[in-house]
């Protein structure tokens, strides 16, 4: 019965990895045939290969970055800001995905002034963004593992020196411990629980109630770049980002 049970295991851990691999070597192939259709000016081949990939749930900011490269080909701008503003969460550093999300953004209709955002805030978010959150949680993991055997070492040692050492040591990997904590924590907040949002319809009107009667307070355009505050029914609260409110119906836009 062992036996059985465990070339079962065996046969199952086999066919696991065998599949992965092939559902890698496929997105990988897919990938490339992507390449080759825009390189040869196909874009709408090369977005259907590329979206076929991105819809089987994998994520990477040139993969985003491909795909809103394409539509913006397609003149599809609304998309191609969608996928920009995807890539930019994923590899805030990079300067092409920042160069053409910004050639993108003007040509939307719409301006509003922007509040400004602090700027401890806006370094928190960038050094969050700068690593994936799993890296992040590695990285917390690994340092509060240090600090527990460093602590240890302050604890037990009979050298004065080894427990100087030991407890200064200790404080700074459980300083980096919380900090790589909550910078995972916010990378998931904003990559994966982002509450931004693009328009998608031409033209949508912010109304004052979640319904067609409520009183129309501002107008907005295809590509611009939202904030969803709360959800009732089929309608989306947003704020604008100069700090306006209203609420639109649930398909006229789509969440980064």
């Amino acid at each position: 019965m062992n036996s059985t049970v465990r070339k079962l295991f065996t046969i199952l851990f086999i066919s696991f990895f065998t599949l992965e691999t092939f559902a890698q070597e496929s997105s990988s192939d897919k990938f490339n045939k992507g390449a080759d259709f825009f390189s040869s000016g196909s874009y709408e081949d090369a977005l259907q290969q590329w979206i076929d990939i991105y819809n089987t749930g994998y994520r990477s900011a040139n993969l985003s970055y491909n795909i809103g490269n394409t539509y913006f080909k397609l003149n599809r701008i609304p998309d191609a800001i969608l996928f920009f503003e995807r890539a930019y969460l994923l590899d805030p550093s990079d300067e092409d995905i920042n160069y053409n999300l910004q050639i993108a953004r003007t040509l939307i209709v719409d301006r509003f002034q922007e509040i400004p955002e602090l700027f401890f805030v806006k370094w928190y978010n960038f050094i969050s963004l700068s690593l994936s959150t799993n890296v992040w949680a590695k990285i917390s993991i690994v340092s509060f593992i240090l600090f527990l055997l460093l602590i240890s070492l302050y604890i037990y040692s009979s050298k004065y020196r080894q427990k100087v050492l030991g407890f200064w040591l200790a404080i700074m990997f459980f300083i980096i411990s919380v900090s790589s904590f909550a910078f995972a924590l916010r990378n998931k907040s904003m990559v994966y629980d982002s509450h931004k949002a693009i328009i998608s319809s031409p033209l949508v009107n912010g109304k004052s109630s979640p319904d067609n009667s409520g009183t129309d307070l501002f107008v907005l355009h295809e590509g611009t770049k939202v904030t969803v505050e709360d959800e009732v029914g089929e309608w989306l609260e947003i704020r604008l980002s100069d700090g306006n409110k209203g609420w639109v119906p649930l398909n006229t836009l789509n969440i980064i």
